[in-house]
């Protein structure tokens, strides 16, 4: 088990792109297939996964590059910085979700807007009710997607924090 988590460490930056891009995919999945459009916070977690997915991304490059490798715990470390930023969003979202504290005034989702869709809501015939942030729209095993949210970005901070810890001791070894 150790060996498996040394390894997935060492190539942590590559480990953290794929999670960032698979978590930016269940999201449109649930968007796109489960019709459940994103509230203001949903989106807030999203661009956390963007930013993080970019980070990687550069950061995976640039340690690539001769004499660079020895920046790769401070990618990580700033990953683990954007991360907690995610959890931040995701705990305050799932609070929101139980009424622990209320959500911001201005949570609205986004959806697709066409003529004859603001013509209906411009006549009446069409309400629009945009997702809010104190209601989940999904819940499995308890947790809405926002709890679920929380803590997949708690495991990717721990993982970020930890393999940028063991890069700069390496670093510093050396």
């Amino acid at each position: 088990m150790m060996k498996l988590l040394r390894a997935v460490l060492a190539q942590w930056l590559l480990w953290a792109l794929f999670s960032s891009a698979l978590m930016l995919a269940i999201a449109h999945a649930f968007e796109t297939f489960g019709g459940l459009a994103p509230c203001t916070l949903c989106l807030k977690q999203r661009e956390v996964y963007w930013v993080a997915g970019a980070v990687a991304l550069v950061g995976a490059v640039t340690v690539r590059l001769s004499g660079f490798a020895r920046w790769q715990w401070l990618f990580e470390a700033l990953l683990a910085v954007i991360l907690a930023v995610g959890l931040f969003y995701a705990v305050y979202h799932a609070g929101a979700e139980w009424k622990f504290w209320p959500g911001p005034t201005t949570c609205s989702g986004s959806g697709k807007v066409d003529l004859s869709s603001l013509a209906a809501v411009a006549n009446g015939t069409v309400r629009v009710k945009p997702p809010a942030c104190d209601q989940a729209a999904w819940v499995f095993l308890g947790l809405s997607m926002a709890g679920w949210n929380a803590l997949i970005s708690l495991k990717l901070l721990v993982y970020s924090a930890w393999a940028a810890l063991s890069h700069r001791r390496a670093g510093a070894a050396a």
